[in-house]
């Protein structure tokens, strides 16, 4: 072979070698590239992944120390006893629960004297399913006294309450709320409430 011919002949192995290397340094930066990428991928989630669990964590424990647990609301109990005594010092005809139904609460009382007429009693009351009644009473027998305590009102029927008839009322002016109202000897008492007629009779029943 001339040395023309064997020149050649390395050149071209020469170009294969060169092709070969270029090719396999262009996988491996590719390698590179995709590896790197997948890293970066991967500790973008991770990093998701750990702020979630942080964000979570805090939440748990700003739960854990602001929570109480909920207690049940009692009303603000009056004593009204020693008003009853004294109002009945100064009318007779006062009445009031003796004794209060078991778990009711009184939460309001008022008497106005007699130099303040009409005479007036009050007693205001919370049942155990924290409902209201209202026991009103005074020495006029007129119905200006159950408008004023009432507003508009609508008959219905009457309840007979230890022997004695009372008027059943629905209060046209209040949602849900009823009244039981006994006019007798010059004196007028009214039951009312959003307790319903049962707990209105059951009070009724327990006045003396």
């Amino acid at each position: 072979m001339s040395s023309t011919g064997q020149g050649a002949s390395d050149d071209a192995a020469a170009l294969e070698k060169a092709r070969e290397r270029a090719q396999i340094r262009a996988e491996a930066d590719e390698y590179r590239q995709a590896y790197r990428r997948d890293k970066r991928k991967s500790q973008t989630v991770g990093n998701m992944v750990f702020a979630l669990v942080i964000c979570l964590a805090v939440v748990a424990f700003l739960i854990t120390v602001t929570w109480r647990p909920k207690t049940e609301e009692k009303p603000n109990a009056v004593s009204y006893t020693a008003q009853l005594e004294d109002a009945r010092k100064a009318a007779a005809w006062v009445r009031g629960p003796e004794p209060m139904p078991s778990g009711w609460t009184a939460t309001s009382v008022e008497f106005r004297t007699p130099q303040q007429a009409p005479i007036t009693w009050h007693l205001g009351v919370v049942t155990t399913e924290k409902k209201y009644v209202g026991l009103e009473q005074s020495n006029v027998s007129g119905g200006k006294f159950v408008s004023d305590k009432l507003g508009r009102t609508s008959d219905d029927g009457t309840a007979t309450v230890a022997g004695v008839t009372w008027q059943r009322k629905v209060l046209l002016d209040r949602k849900n709320e009823n009244a039981l109202i006994l006019v007798g000897s010059g004196v007028t008492t009214i039951v009312a409430g959003n307790a319903g007629y049962p707990a209105l009779e059951t009070f009724a029943a327990a006045l003396r």
